[in-house]
């Protein structure tokens, strides 16, 4: 199978690097000034093994494929905000011997969150959600790090909403040579709901940085409360920490990356690139979303969703606002009126 990665970024880029390292058939798909550093000098992929250089076909969109294949694999890593033209462009693309993106080939959604499989689903017959355990910095164009060892990555997968073939099998077996555990399981959503809860924090690293006082775990914590009161109001099942300890067990450590400096999370980045845009509407908006349509007060995640928006669309500094003052918006936010 070949497989096409929409969105060669952080996680884009270490799966699309860790297939072409272990001898598959790789395309990115990149924009901008990544798009321009990957055609001209290929994906440079840093990990504790080592460095490596990935000429990879790199386009901007299906246009310059051409026909898609009927062995290809879409792999959709871009940010939930931008899925919906990823998926017009490359649904709508012909497939050799008749059909499209969307009718003939499996698209996996390898992305934060839960929303946008759903919007896979409305065009692609063949949906496969991916739970990402995967750490990853977009460390400059053309550069992407991964400091994960002895694992790169666990990526748990399976049909959307649910169900395992044949298909996410083979899938799979591809990644577990490429340096990632890729179980395949019947019930992917109940992995991505452990791990949205883990994304809520998401935002606090974005707009405080890194939080490592009692206060700002302690912070953290409510967040994660609030979202749990949600998913527990909409009976919505996750896997529970300790079994994703028991899953994670040794397997990935955060080691030494020679030339690329460990970044924060996704959030950060995206504040961090200034892209003016961030993932928080679908991380903690789902649980506000969630909230609304299930009678749960979600104040916390309402004013976090709010402030990472806001730094994205100012383009404030990642990190800029003291974690006392996101602690007493927070207390004000939950204070009774």
């Amino acid at each position: 199978m070949r497989y096409i990665i929409i969105g060669a970024g952080a996680v884009g880029g270490a799966i699309g690097g860790r297939l072409a390292g272990a001898g598959h058939e790789v395309v990115l798909v990149a924009r901008g000034a990544h798009y321009e550093a990957l055609r001209a000098d290929g994906l440079r992929f840093l990990a504790p093994d080592g460095s490596y250089t990935y000429r990879l076909p790199t386009v901007d969109g299906p246009e310059a494929l051409g026909e898609l294949r009927p062995d290809d694999v879409l792999v959709l890593a871009v940010k939930t905000q931008d899925s919906e033209a990823a998926l017009r462009a490359w649904g709508a693309a012909p497939v050799t011997g008749g059909g499209t993106g969307e009718e003939r080939l499996p698209l996996l959604c390898a992305q934060n969150g839960v929303e946008s499989q759903r919007l896979a689903l409305r065009r692609f017959w063949r949906v496969y959600g991916v739970c990402v355990w995967l750490p990853a910095t977009f460390a400059e164009p053309g550069v992407v790090s991964a400091p994960g060892a002895p694992l790169t990555g666990i990526l748990h997968l399976g049909r959307y909403p649910h169900g395992r073939d044949e298909t996410a099998h083979r899938i799979a077996a591809d990644l577990a040579r490429s340096r990632f555990e890729a179980p395949v399981v019947p019930d992917v959503q109940r992995w991505q709901y452990a791990k949205l809860l883990g994304n809520l924090a998401n935002a606090i690293e974005a707009v405080s940085g890194r939080l490592t006082g009692d206060e700002g775990r302690a912070l953290q914590e409510r967040v994660r409360a609030e979202g749990e009161a949600v998913l527990a109001a909409a009976k919505i099942a996750y896997a529970g920490e300790e079994e994703q300890k028991t899953v994670r067990a040794d397997k990935i450590r955060i080691e030494p990356v020679d030339g690329a400096e460990r970044g924060g999370g996704s959030s950060w980045q995206s504040l961090s690139r200034g892209t003016g845009t961030i993932e928080a509407d679908y991380l903690n908006g789902e649980i506000a979303l969630l909230g609304r349509l299930h009678g749960v007060p979600t104040p916390l995640n309402d004013l976090l969703q709010r402030l990472a928006n806001t730094f994205a669309r100012e383009r404030r500094e990642a990190g800029s606002m003291p974690v006392p003052e996101l602690v007493r918006l927070a207390d004000e936010a939950v204070a009774p009126v």
